[in-house]
Parts: C-alpha cells; structure tokens; sequence
C-alpha cells in the first residue's frame, strides 16, 4: 500500500550535496524509467526495510539514460522524465531521490569503487535494495551477486527483487509499456504502470483552427523520441491546482496540413488563456486512430462523437491503485489539486 507523500522530498543531482537527512538510509539502485510495477516492489522492498530500521529510503538514478548515452542517435523514449519521477517517487512515499550524471567518467567507475565511493563514503547507506536485471561499474561487472559480496564485507543489508510479472505471468518492463504506448494500447500501459501515464509540456501557439471549428485546443509538442500512437484520446489534464477533462488529438492532422505531430487538447467547459502555461496530461483511454475527412463539417462530426465517447469514458474512472490515487491528488509541486 502506497505511504502518504513525506512532507519533504530531496531531489539530489550531486553526491557532495548530500543531505545529512539522507545519510544512513536505505537505497533503492535503478534506471526506474516510468516507475512500473516492477519498480515500484523494489521501491516498496526499500521502504519496507528502512521504516522496519527507523532510516529514510530514498532512490538512485542516472540522467541521462545508460541506453541514450551509448548510442545518442537513438534517444530512448523516456516514460518518465526526471520531474515526472520525482513526483511518482514522492506519492509512493520515498524521502528522497538521488540522480546521479551518467558520463563516461562514470560509466568507467570500477564496481568496487562504485560500492565504496558512493554508497559508502557519500551516502552512508545501511541497506540496498535493486532489481534482478541492474548491473552497475565499469563492463557492467556489478552485478547482484556482487553487490552481495560487497555488502557482506562492507557490513550493509543487500536485497535483490524478483521480477514483477502481470496476470499473464508476463515480466513487466519499461519496453512493454513504450510499445504499448506506440501501438495505442493505453489500456496495457496504464495497467503495467499501476498509474495513468502522464507528460507534461508547455502550451504553444498555433493557427487556431481549432476554435473556428469550435474545439479550441491547447498545442503541446511531445519530444522527439516520443513514440505515442497518433490518434484521438480521453485524457485529463492538471493546470493551475485544478484538474480538467478533455479529448486530444495527436498526429500530424491529414485532414489540413499533414505537418509535424503535435498533441492537441480540447478542455470541455474551459474558457481561458494557457499560452506559456505548462500542463500535465495523463491519458485515460484511446479512442481510435487518426484519419483524414473530405471536410471540416465532417471533421466536426466526428468530433462531437469523440468528445461524447471521452466524457463518458472519464465518467467511468476509477483509481487503478493507491498509487494512482495519490498522483490524481497532486499537482506538479506535490500540492493537493
């Protein structure tokens, strides 16, 4: 079960500005790139043993991706940026999160060295916990095992946790979720998440066609290596401490121009000004995909059809675990919406 939010959560982007707060707790050791369900029975493991030892539990992580460092050409989709894992870390209840700068000095850093200059003499830990699957140091020589010698010389608690699997007995893992995201299965994606996938962006300015046809949308451009299905969604939206409903377009709109994609988001009963605002989007279904109309009266009849269909399946929204919950109740600073 989910802890409530700690009233203070850390991001920490040095070691030398670790906080003394942080110092002797449990750390939890991953990329935890969309902190899925998988993640979160490591994150969950860390928090157990740090309340049963009276120590804060906080998370390690890199930035950039490993997989984006080593190969720059091909970006990895990231599920969640590094503010949007922060405030997933800080609803399960972590007291901190640690990220630490993926270079090629570090990725040289022997394990040994790793365990002793990080762990040990910058964090202090009395207790690791990571996946099955993390390796960390240099060729990737850290590997469980040796993260459990270490702790047995070193005199601090290692646990390592088993893969997560879904109800079909499948592993979960951030490349199920990407390609679920891709194929337009939000559905799959949400459920391996245990929470609504969500990004957030700043509003553009567009040719606001969209307030002539009589959906006034707010445009927001998804990064490059987003590879979310083009299509119509339901979705709800988080601006200004307030949560919205909505329906949104994303795709290159055949129907006009056929340009670069961009994600539109019509908000039902809003009148306002967002240019420059930054929004947080969480998708709650997809609708169906994007296809091109003879006309604008056409378009808009199939419109009014899409914003009936997203009403109704935002009407029939239920949390999809205390996690969910908790994210619906926080805006981007961790206060209540």
């Amino acid at each position: 079960m989910t802890a409530a939010p700690p009233p203070d959560f850390t991001t920490v982007t040095e070691l030398s500005a670790f906080p003394q707060a942080l110092r002797g707790g449990v750390v939890a050791i991953g990329n935890f790139d969309g902190v899925h369900r998988g993640h979160q029975a490591v994150l969950g493991t860390a928090m157990r043993e740090a309340e049963k030892r009276g120590v804060p539990a906080f998370a390690m992580t890199f930035e950039p991706h490993p997989r984006t460092f080593f190969n720059p050409s091909k970006p990895v989709f990231r599920l969640t940026p590094q503010a949007a894992k922060a405030r997933v870390m800080r609803a399960l209840g972590l007291n901190g999160m640690v990220v630490l700068p993926f270079t090629r000095e570090f990725a040289g850093l022997e394990a040994q060295a790793f365990v002793d200059d990080v762990l040990q003499n910058s964090l202090h830990i009395v207790h690791a916990v990571t996946g099955y699957d993390f390796h960390f140091g240099k060729a990737r020589k850290g590997t469980p095992d040796f993260l459990k010698a270490a702790g047995v010389a070193d005199g601090f608690g290692v646990t390592i946790v088993e893969a997560e699997t879904d109800e079909n007995g499948e592993t979960v893992s951030s490349s199920r979720i990407r390609e679920a995201l891709a194929a337009g299965d939000v559905a799959l994606a949400n459920a391996l998440l245990g929470y609504r996938w969500f990004f957030e962006a700043k509003v553009q300015h567009g040719d606001k066609r969209g307030r002539d046809l009589g959906y006034p949308t707010a445009n927001l451009t998804l990064s490059p290596e987003a590879e979310l299905a083009h299509g119509i969604y339901a979705v709800r939206v988080k601006h200004g401490g307030t949560a919205h409903d909505g329906v949104a377009s994303h795709g290159r709109r055949p129907t006009f121009d056929n340009g670069q994609p961009l994600f539109e988001v019509h908000l039902f009963d809003f009148s306002g000004d967002l240019y420059g605002h930054e929004l947080e989007v969480e998708l709650v279904s997809y609708l169906r995909e994007e296809r091109r109309f003879e006309s604008a009266e056409a378009l808009i009849a199939q419109m009014d059809i899409d914003s009936a269909e997203a009403r109704a399946a935002i009407q029939s929204l239920q949390p999809l675990s205390p996690l969910d919950l908790a994210l619906g109740e926080m805006g981007f600073d961790g206060a209540s919406v």
